[in-house]
């Protein structure tokens, strides 16, 4: 049997491809899904290029088959290729990224399709959810109850119903029904000039055929997402696939709607709440071009496209497009990269634009197009700030200071919505003993455990370590010493519903809407004005529109500011913005009132006159002189183990040749803030150099000098974002 050697990656931690032997019946070519052997079992992979020949032939086992997809395109694999080399990750791992669901490539089993039973049947007397169902299936393209479901907004148990009453019935598919692809022609909503300005430059840009990257900087309400889908329209009339980034799951929820109002029917969605069996489905329609927008989180930039053709990253300031773990990479900046290597478009959207984004703009390589007023005569809400050193709350268990109570007064007389806004989860972030003074801390990270009154545990945030909450000091054995320093959200809820006992209150965390149906149920309360007071954390903070919220009150907005992370006050104002421009997106004027005991500061006084790029420039200039991004690079180092001995003595000899000179330098070692997490003791270093430095071949070069005990583990974070 003729067989031809070649070389195919596997999705596991590995440097390189493996040679194997492919006989003629297989027909697999460069970028091809395939089976082989590797050691005891059969593994996915795909096929890289010609084999390396540096096994003998004797050796080379035989791959096993070829799955039926099209292939991997080159582009891709040239993409995964440069991240590889950047990020200093495995080859193997970063193609683990892209193949992240191995049973997708297996052909996809029958399945039940739903169609109307009778195309006259009048749906008077039936739900509104029901109707929605029919209203969906009146095309008559049969599809699965959980597609039915989602596209009427609804769960699959309407669509059963509706199938025992004998007005839905099945047919069995042999195959999964193609996707419904949006429709480019639908009218979508009257754009004022300035927003028509910027959605014609989108569509320049898309027609060009050419790699550009723009930034859609307009103020929080401005119809940012209207303008961005001119530009997917434009796209999808050149028959090209879309992927929208969102930095959160909260975010899809409301976007999904605004989607299928402007496009007809809901886009492919990935993020990690997506079911296993709908992210097979997802994966094949993307591999085959059948998907043509999908809506995702940062994992979605790997997803195996066959002809994309523009990416939006939509608040592209936000951290949480940062992977910290694994494969370490930042998705707004490998989105740029993908863009340029498949010479299209990407567009960058925010109200608060990184430093690093207007930093481009500045110099001229990102064009910039500003959207400066709110849609529909909405105007931006004026900001106060409250000096908790005059205007303080009633004593120290309480935190809501006088202004901000008598705000809210006022706005539940008018029978308007309030947001109180507190970044923190729990009851209280520490919980201890007034007697002895013992602080409950966690057994694993460098933690305090975090009072939580709804399950009555102490938590970790870091870890998941809970245990219940003491009656007694287990230290002094005092009973009824102990007491919560400091508010979470569900202290300020408590304080809340003793300052207003009529309101309606709800709390809007990760803690409540832990899966996306609570979500949507929770802010379906809120749009329904079911809710008079809000009190979230940052899940609230960006991407929701509540016509009757007039006031938001942060109740600590210096949290954040402390700490050594150079982009501190950054983040802090982005995030306090973000949280401002819930208020007064309708009719009404919105008010906010910042809780501050630094009312003096650059970052409160940014967000009282709305100096947004005086605040950045200055920030821009304080980064210039301190040598730091974006004016140089950096990478980090974190040693981490669970002997604190052997981590100390490896960060020690790594930091003894560390590279060092005058266009390089290296910082440390020193404890990291997070000492100790998930069991782990950590011990980090810094290098920063200039631009022109080649940094991964100088860090490659230092990391692979050492010998690194099997127990240590040496984390290289490029660009990094967080130095916990």
């Amino acid at each position: 049997m003729n067989a031809e050697v070649k070389s195919a990656l596997v999705p596991y931690p590995v440097d390189k491809a493996y040679d194997y032997a492919f006989s003629e019946e297989l027909s697999a070519q460069e970028g091809s899904y395939v089976c082989v052997p590797l050691g005891q079992r059969h593994v996915p992979a795909v096929v890289w290029g010609a084999g390396a020949g540096d096994v003998s032939k004797a050796k080379i086992k035989e791959a096993l088959e070829c799955y039926n997809l099209p292939p991997l395109p080159a582009v891709h694999r040239k993409f995964l290729d440069w991240m590889a080399h950047y990020t200093m990750a495995p080859l193997g791992s970063v193609l683990k990224l892209t193949m992240s669901v191995p049973g997708a490539l297996e052909p996809p089993k029958a399945v039940t399709g739903y169609i109307i039973n009778d195309p006259s049947f009048d749906p008077k007397g039936l739900s509104p959810k029901a109707r929605a169902v029919l209203e969906v299936a009146k095309d008559g393209l049969p599809r699965r109850a959980s597609e039915l479901a989602d596209e009427a907004g609804c769960t699959a148990g309407v669509v059963k119903t509706l199938e025992n009453k004998g007005i839905l019935k099945t047919l069995e598919l042999q195959a999964p029904p193609p996707c419904r692809v949006p429709d480019p022609m639908r009218a979508g909503p009257m754009l004022s000039p300035v927003q028509q300005d910027a959605a014609e430059e989108l569509r320049s840009h898309i027609n060009a055929d050419e790699f550009s990257v723009s930034l859609l900087d307009g103020v929080t309400g401005a119809g940012k997402t209207e303008v961005y889908f001119e530009a997917v329209a434009e796209a999808l009339k050149k028959n090209k696939q879309v992927l929208i980034l969102l930095p959160e799951i909260a975010l899809s929820n409301a976007f999904l709607d605004r989607f299928k109002t402007r496009f007809g029917c809901s886009p492919a969605l990935w993020h990690s709440s997506v079911s296993n069996a709908k992210r097979k489905i997802t994966w094949r329609g993307v591999a085959e071009g059948q998907s043509k927008v999908i809506i995702g989180a940062r994992s979605a930039l790997f997803l195996p496209y066959q002809d994309l053709g523009l990416i939006i990253v939509d608040e592209e300031h936000d951290p949480a497009y940062k992977q910290e773990d694994g494969v370490i990479y930042h998705a707004r900046d490998m989105a740029v990269v993908r863009a340029k290597m498949g010479s299209f478009p990407v567009l960058m959207v925010s109200a608060t634009p990184s430093l690093e984004t207007m930093h481009n703009v500045w110099e001229g390589r990102y064009h910039h197009l500003e959207l400066p007023d709110r849609h529909g005569g909405a105007v931006m809400p004026d900001v106060h700030l409250i000096d908790l050193k005059k205007d303080k709350p009633e004593d120290r268990q309480h935190f809501i200071a006088p202004t901000l109570k008598e705000a809210m007064k006022k706005t539940l007389e008018r029978g308007e919505q309030s947001l109180l806004f507190l970044n923190r989860r729990g009851y209280a972030p520490l919980t201890l003993c007034r007697t002895c003074g013992h602080r409950f801390e966690c057994p694993r990270c460098t933690a305090w455990l975090v009072d939580h009154k709804r399950s009555n545990k102490l938590h970790c945030h870091h870890c998941g370590y809970f245990a219940p909450m003491p009656s007694v000091c287990p230290s002094c054995e005092d009973k009824d010493s102990l007491v919560a320093c400091g508010p979470g959200v569900e202290r300020i809820r408590e304080e809340a519903e003793q300052l207003f006992p009529d309101a309606k209150i709800t709390v809007l965390s990760s803690d409540t809407a832990e899966t996306n149906e609570k979500l949507r149920a929770i802010l379906d309360e809120i749009h329904d004005e079911n809710v008079d007071i809000i009190i979230g954390t940052q899940i609230i903070a960006k991407g929701h529109h509540f016509p009757q919220l007039t006031c938001v009150g942060v109740v600590d907005a210096d949290l954040g500011l402390s700490g050594g992370d150079l982009r501190a006050t950054e983040r802090t104002y982005q995030l306090l913005h973000q949280v401002a421009g819930r208020a007064g997106r309708d009719k009404a004027k919105g008010h906010v009132y910042l809780q501050t005991f630094n009312p003096e500061s650059r970052v409160m006084q940014a967000l009282a006159d709305s100096g947004r790029d005086d605040f950045l420039w200055v920030e821009r200039e304080e980064r210039e002189e301190a040598f730091m991004p974006p004016f140089s690079r950096l990478a980090g180092i974190i040693v981490s183990g669970r002997d604190e001995r052997l981590v100390n003595d490896v960060s020690i000899q790594l930091a003894q040749n560390a590279p060092r000179g005058k266009s390089i330098d290296t910082l440390g070692p020193a404890e990291a803030p997070m000492y100790r997490l998930r069991g782990k003791f950590r011990r980090r270093l810094l290098v920063c150099a200039d631009k022109s430095i080649d940094i991964q071949k100088a860090l490659s070069h230092w990391i692979q000098s050492h010998k690194i005990p099997s127990s240590i583990r040496v984390q290289i974070d490029i660009d990094p974002q967080s130095f916990y």
